[in-house]
């Protein structure tokens, strides 16, 4: 056994060991959707609540749910039935349709605990005068509607508190327009629900498990009633809706981008092994990254696989150029010796490129950077120690050769466009300084999935229900769960006062529903004791038409209310108030933040300005949702343009270290500068904001596109190996070109705009390499690459 013979074999075998040991990692690490992936690692404290928000906010757990297509009795039929079928289940936290149904232990903790909940228990409410002026309201609520309402609890209850604490509870909101009871939208076409899951929101599994459970239940409904149909929107249905058109959009591409490729390839090797083994490094690569990512992550984003697909456009070329490159009577063992010096900058200058990603503080940025090294190195590889093994001995082209003097020819006379070259490059930077920073999108929602029409649907939906829309927040911390109960408490003052100055519709507190342990100690403290009660509430009751022992019910509960243990979390258990409770009261590091989320601003800058300037709000952040994301959006676009910035520059020193030559690097960088230039441009022309996946694409462009600069500068010994050059170098482009370009059709912004930019960049790329080379003549003496 020779030693050439045993080196490959021991490539083979590590070859496969690492498919193995790829395979064994990929299958144990989990796909996400979570976009939180793409948000900071160590994000600011602001930043953190945001990311708490958008991944297990009550806003994230909320379904919207529409029942429309039928007559509206029919309607209002399929919402009692599908919210009686949803109650109860573990999968479904709450389900609220208008019906007086399923509020019997929310009911029940409210009137229980009235006193200890009521803002209007204080000691002056139970004096002879207080007393007298709550039942002299009494009576003119009995003569009012509301009476007979009031008429049951009214022995109980002569202050009202429960009609003080359900006004509290509903806010100042009308609530969705109503039929027979039943929530229908505002022109009584559609009748309305809204769900609350009890799993997070970016639990996707629980997600679709619980969309899934709610098809199933309307089907069920709907099957004895009429054609109604089901519409569903909300953050779950979203974040569902964008991992599965991700996982299928990437799917898709997958398998055309695979078919288009192998069809180019097959038609220029008219060999089924030649095909197998050209897509061997690029099927290796992907494992490889995706099990890579695994290991440093932990998870791998569905991006991130989407992603992979593109590496196929990239990693595919060296075994075009090993396989073109390689003429009869030559074995492919020196052609790579050949063209190994140059295969491997390219690949370094993609590293480097790529490179810089890893030091994002988005995880998001850095997987794809994992991703593209981790599959790029290992694609050459393969290329380099286990392709020679696997090909035949005798193995050569001679199908790309018959059409390389026509390529040849073409490059030749491309010299001749290099002055409109210039012109258009001038043209198009003019254009990109004209437009300024408005090129570069400056919203978090130019990221978003979601459609146009699913968007007005949703925003029609919470309109009509009145659901929240979370805008804007105050949000306060402390120590412990009491502490800030009673921080969010001392936000009611001034929060009721921009309330009736109109800067506010009203707000919702996690103190509303669990007051702080002092708060309940003074409500308690403001009962008196039974002798005095019973004296002032005799003395109250003269004058007025009430049987001195109506309210014999009245004077035992408020001795029970005085001496019962105070509220804690647990009392809540078993109402869809603890749902609430837990969305506004989070654990946050080692303390905890209540959010107050403010309802209807009519003035944000108002609002800040008063809030900033009140004492009692000292220490709460007032957050903007929507201007939160996207200054956070802001901050990691100028990251990522920085880490290109220095990306490009490293490419350059590598490239001014490995050519040794002014000249050489000019040709070798210029052909790649104006093809991201003009690519920008044209993107920009076409009505798309660039988004920070357009800068990814164009990192791509400078790794693929430098393959093309250093393989048209590099001489060839002979006539034949430069054509041979030309036309691997352009089917590698056309292939490449079709691998980016699947992905230019994904309804996905993000897929759409890395398969979009490489496919416009990597055709300019390779049309200007050739324009921009020095035509190096066949057996001329220059310095190699590397």
């Amino acid at each position: 056994m020779t030693a050439a013979v045993r080196r490959g074999g021991w490539a083979i075998a590590l070859w496969l060991a690492g498919l193995i040991a790829c395979g064994l990692l990929v299958e144990r690490t989990p796909v996400t959707a979570d976009l939180s992936a793409f948000l900071p690692r160590s994000p600011s404290a602001t930043q953190q609540l945001l990311v708490d928000q958008l991944r297990d906010g009550v806003v994230s757990r909320l379904i919207l749910i529409a029942i429309e297509g039928d007559e509206p009795d029919h309607l209002t039929g399929v919402s009692r039935d599908l919210a009686a079928r949803l109650r109860g289940n573990p999968l479904i936290a709450a389900v609220e349709n208008g019906e007086r149904t399923g509020r019997g232990a929310d009911g029940a903790y409210l009137w229980t605990n009235r006193y200890l909940l009521s803002p209007g228990v204080t000691a002056d409410r139970f004096t002879v005068d207080g007393l007298h002026e709550a039942l002299q309201n009494d009576l003119r609520l009995l003569q009012s509607p509301a009476g007979m309402a009031l008429k049951q609890a009214l022995p109980a209850d002569p202050t009202a508190e429960i009609l003080r604490l359900t006004d509290r509870m509903l806010g100042d909101s009308t609530g969705p327009a109503s039929r027979d009871g039943v929530w229908v939208s505002s022109d009584g076409a559609r009748a309305l629900l809204l769900v609350q899951t009890t799993a997070p929101g970016f639990d996707m599994d629980a997600q679709q498990k619980t969309l899934d459970l709610i098809r199933g239940a309307f089907d069920e409904a709907e099957a004895t009633t009429g054609p109604a149909r089901l519409v569903m929107t909300g953050p779950a249905v979203f974040s569902v809706q964008t991992r599965d058109r991700i996982e299928a959009d990437a799917t898709r591409s997958s398998i055309i981008a695979t078919l288009l490729v192998a069809g180019v390839l097959l038609l220029v090797y008219r060999s089924i092994r030649a095909l197998a083994l050209s897509l061997l490094p690029a099927a290796t690569g992907a494992l490889a990254g995706v099990a890579a990512v695994g290991l440093g992550f932990g998870t791998v984003h569905g991006i991130t696989l989407g992603f992979g697909v593109t590496l196929l456009g990239e990693s595919v070329d060296y075994a075009i150029y090993l396989f073109t490159q390689t003429q009869p009577g030559s074995p492919a063992r020196r052609t790579l010796l050949r063209i190994w010096p140059t295969l491997l900058l390219g690949v370094a200058t993609s590293v480097v490129g790529f490179g810089t990603m890893l030091f994002s503080s988005f995880s998001g940025l850095a997987q794809l950077g994992l991703f593209s090294i981790t599959g790029l190195v290992v694609a050459l590889a393969v290329t380099r120690w286990v392709l020679p093994v696997l090909l035949p001995q005798d193995y050569s082209t001679e199908r790309p050769a018959r059409l390389a003097p026509l390529l040849t020819a073409l490059t030749r006379a491309a010299p001749a466009l290099r002055l409109p070259l210039a012109a258009v490059t001038l043209l198009s930077l003019a254009w990109l300084a004209y437009q300024g920073p408005t090129v570069w999108s400056a919203e978090l929602s130019s990221l978003s999935p979601i459609s146009e029409a699913d968007q007005r649907l949703d925003e029609t939906l919470r309109r009509d229900l009145g659901a929240p829309d979370a805008g804007h927040l105050l949000v306060t911390s402390a120590p412990t769960v009491d502490e800030a109960l009673a921080a969010a408490e001392r936000l009611s003052a001034p929060l009721e006062a921009l309330a009736r100055d109109h800067l506010i519709a009203g707000y919702d507190s996690p103190a509303l529903v669990l007051p702080s342990q002092a708060t309940q100690r003074a409500r308690q403290a403001a009962l008196p004791l039974p002798d005095q009660l019973r004296a002032a509430l005799t003395q109250a009751l003269q004058g007025l038409p009430f049987r001195p022992d109506a309210f014999a019910p009245f004077l035992a509960d408020a001795e029970k209310a005085r001496t019962q243990p105070l509220l804690t979390p647990a009392s809540l258990d078993g109402t869809s108030l603890k749902l609430k409770f837990d969305s506004l009261l989070v654990r946050t590091g080692t303390g905890w933040t209540a959010m107050l989320p403010l309802r209807g601003v009519t003035d944000p800058q108002a609002l800040s300005i008063r809030l900033a300037g009140d004492a009692a709000t000292k220490g709460a952040v007032l957050l903007n949702l929507k201007d939160e994301s996207d200054s956070l959006y802001r901050t990691y676009r100028q990251e990522a343009l920085t880490l290109a910035v220095l990306g490009a520059i490293a490419i350059t020193v590598l490239l001014a270290a490995a050519l040794r030559s002014v000249r050489s690097l000019v040709a070798a960088v210029m052909p790649l500068a104006a093809a991201v230039v003009i690519t920008m441009a044209l993107l920009t022309a076409l009505g798309q904001t660039l988004t920070i996946f357009h800068l990814v694409g164009l990192l791509l462009v400078v790794g693929v596109g430098s393959n093309y600069s250093l393989l048209f500068e590099r001489p060839e010994p002979s006539v034949a190996l430069r054509e041979r050059t030309v036309a691997s170098v352009a089917i590698a482009n056309l292939c490449t070109v079709i691998g980016f370009g699947t992905l230019a059709f994904s309804a996905i912004p993000v897929l759409h705009g890395i398969g979009m930019t490489v496919a416009v960049g990597a055709f300019l790329s390779l049309a200007f390499a050739a324009m921009l080379s020095r035509q190096q003549p066949a057996g001329a003496e220059a310095p190699s690459h590397g």
